[in-house]
């Protein structure tokens, strides 16, 4: 069930209120009821979709795999379509297929796709990463805004330590309606980026780098410290974060196509 048809489904309840097929007091039972389901060990949110324009997003760290199963299942019961289900094992992924959901596992992301349906994909994304190392973070970053609905475009290791490499992209760049740049170490990717293009640059530190790298910290400030304008930062390895917030500026009204 999509954003598209929950809404249609919402207004077809309001029509039959209005002919007298339903009753208003039955009416309100149904919406008071849809809008998530309680399994005790989570709130599953149904109505995620016609709020944010999304469906939830299942965070699967630190959570059970039954407990994952079981939320995937509820989702499924309502007809829910393109659920992300991130950071969770190969092992997870195993489990969910074995008890018939449909499900598309992402090994380097560490993410999966349930109930998969393809989708319009609209605008340009442009996720660019410092080195290979980063690699699982930009995947994340970019399945995330695929699942959501957008083209992207993946230019990675264009790191500073050979400028030339992402100077060679600067078309891609310059047509991209919004930029992920993602890199360990000191993260300068970004603010180099950041003042090559005109379309805001979503920055995503990662903890890859050598001691005094502090698991991301080094990176993070250096985002939050730079130089060039319009450049936002994430918290340290939130590829998720990063591409959401992409897919929404990238669907923007208004902006170039």
């Amino acid at each position: 069930m999509d954003t598209i048809i929950e809404k249609e489904q919402i207004l077809q309840l309001l029509e039959e209120v209005q002919s007298g097929k339903v009753l208003p007091k039955d009416a309100l039972v149904q919406l008071q009821t849809s809008p998530f389901e309680d399994l005790g060990y989570a709130k599953v949110d149904f109505h995620r979709s016609i709020r944010q324009g999304v469906s939830e997003v299942i965070y699967g760290q630190n959570k059970t795999p039954e407990q994952i199963l079981g939320i995937l299942q509820a989702m499924n019961e309502k007809g829910l379509k393109n659920i992300l289900v991130t950071r969770i094992p190969a092992s997870v992924s195993k489990l969910i297929s074995d008890n018939h959901i449909p499900f598309h596992y992402h090994p380097i992301a560490n993410l999966g796709i349930a109930m998969e349906v393809d989708a319009p994909k609209v605008g340009s994304i442009v996720v660019a990463s410092g080195g290979t190392s980063d690699m699982a973070v930009c995947e994340e970053a970019a399945l995330t805004a695929e699942n959501f609905g957008n083209h992207v475009t993946r230019l990675y290791d264009v790191g500073v330590a050979g400028l030339h490499r992402l100077l060679a992209q600067q078309k891609i760049l310059a047509e991209a309606r919004v930029i992920i740049a993602v890199a360990g170490m000191e993260g300068a990717l970004a603010s180099v980026i950041g003042g090559l293009v005109s379309c805001p640059v979503i920055a995503v530190p990662t903890s890859v780098g050598y001691g005094a790298n502090l698991g991301g910290i080094a990176a993070l400030l250096s985002m939050l410290n730079s130089c060039a304008s319009g450049v936002s930062v994430v918290n340290i390895d939130n590829g998720f974060g990063a591409g959401f917030l992409a897919s929404r500026i990238n669907k923007m009204e208004g902006l170039p196509k």
